[in-house]
């Protein structure tokens, strides 16, 4: 209980310290923000290491697709990798509910950086760009997308079916996707205590082509993910 507060004590400590610091770069170009979230992703790794006894390993290295466009299909179990997939891929993109926008300073810094949101389980004038706003930004940018399929963080048993979303998105970009799955929920689960000397696996897996039928993907996308936590959790 104690590592644990002590934990989150320190990592929030040093996010807020780091919002502090780079509150100047909102008047400066993106990339310097964009440098801050690496530092942000990198202080939660400092934090786990030290406070927790976690190992981070990451694992399928030589799968990460480079010198193309792609996007990114994650599980969800933790703020964890919210975080540390910012110093693994090429200042991602992330696509996120609505709410996280309003947190103060925080949100400002996701604006900046270009993050998508989306009103989940509605259908706003917003929402109904929305594919059309992650069409346009892919068009323009080399930063991938991130994506979680599970829509909500979710407990490391959870084998919940993956939202349609992602099939739509695979099939307006026409670009390949970059399968992640993460088993980050038994060190930093939604809720509860945190749990100290265990592994956080990022396991990076094969690219899916593009191309395919939407529901097939899908499937593909699912049972690949899934499969991997099962092997890792």
């Amino acid at each position: 209980m104690i590592r644990s507060l002590v934990f989150k004590f320190f990592f929030y400590l040093g996010i807020i310290i780091i919002c502090i610091i780079f509150l100047p770069s909102m008047l400066l170009p993106h990339k310097v923000v964009l440098f801050g979230g690496k530092i942000m992703g990198y202080w939660s790794k400092i934090c786990l290491n030290i406070f927790l006894s976690t190992k981070i390993i990451i694992k399928g290295k030589e799968n990460l697709i480079l010198g193309e466009k792609f996007f990114i299909a994650c599980s969800h179990q933790s703020m964890f990798e919210t975080f540390f997939l910012q110093t693994i891929f090429n200042s991602p993109v992330f696509i996120l509910k609505k709410e996280l926008l309003k947190i103060p300073i925080f949100g400002m810094y996701l604006k900046k950086i270009g993050s998508i949101s989306i009103n989940r389980g509605k259908t706003t004038k917003e929402n109904l760009g929305f594919f059309e706003k992650i069409k346009t930004l892919s068009n323009s940018s080399n930063r991938p997308l991130i994506i979680f399929p599970q829509a909500t963080r979710m407990a490391p048993e959870d084998r919940v079916p993956f939202k349609k979303g992602v099939s739509r998105i695979y099939e307006n970009l026409k670009i390949k996707c970059q399968p992640v799955a993460i088993n980050s929920g038994n060190v930093w689960p939604k809720t509860g205590k945190t749990n100290s000397n265990k592994t956080i696996t990022v396991s990076i897996l094969k690219p899916i082509e593009s191309g395919m039928k939407e529901g097939d993907f899908l499937n593909i996308l699912q049972k690949e993910i899934y499969k991997e936590l099962d092997k890792i959790n």
